[in-house]
């Protein structure tokens, strides 16, 4: 149930269907799009995040339009992206692109919210650069 409930508000946010693929040569789609996940030591919502997202992640659309990168905060921030503020709680989502922010989720409840937030991140991406989606499949293993 849990993954219909995903993939009806990814395909109702892409346009009912729509796929996330490049628009064809030359265009240029999500590729530089990453998802940095902020997590700290101990964290406990951070292992929760593990166990019901991160094995299935990189084989989403999602996870194949921002792949997952991780920081650990107790090493400090990192430099190499402008972020709109300092991540302050974890696990903090904050989706990048070309060096900036676009979009954060702040803290992890369950994976049908993330799920949902993630895909309007991604949506807001799309419509912001205006890089059309293309043909793909959309769903999420298992």
């Amino acid at each position: 149930m849990k993954r219909a409930w995903r993939q009806f508000v990814l395909a109702s946010l892409l346009g009912l269907g729509i796929g996330l693929g490049c628009a064809g040569p030359g265009a240029t789609g999500l590729a530089a799009a990453e998802l940095v996940m902020f997590e700290r030591s101990g964290c406990p919502w951070c292992a929760r995040w593990d166990r019901e997202v991160a094995p299935n992640y990189g084989a989403t659309d999602e996870g194949k339009l921002a792949p997952l990168r991780r920081v650990n905060l107790d090493n400090g921030q990192p430099r190499d992206m402008a972020l709109t503020l300092p991540v302050r709680f974890t696990p903090t989502f904050v989706l990048i692109d070309q060096g900036r922010e676009v979009g954060r989720i702040t803290g992890y409840m369950d994976e049908g919210m993330f799920w949902g937030l993630l895909a309007k991140m991604i949506q807001d991406l799309q419509n912001a650069t205006g890089r059309a989606p293309g043909a793909a499949s959309l769903g999420r293993p298992g």
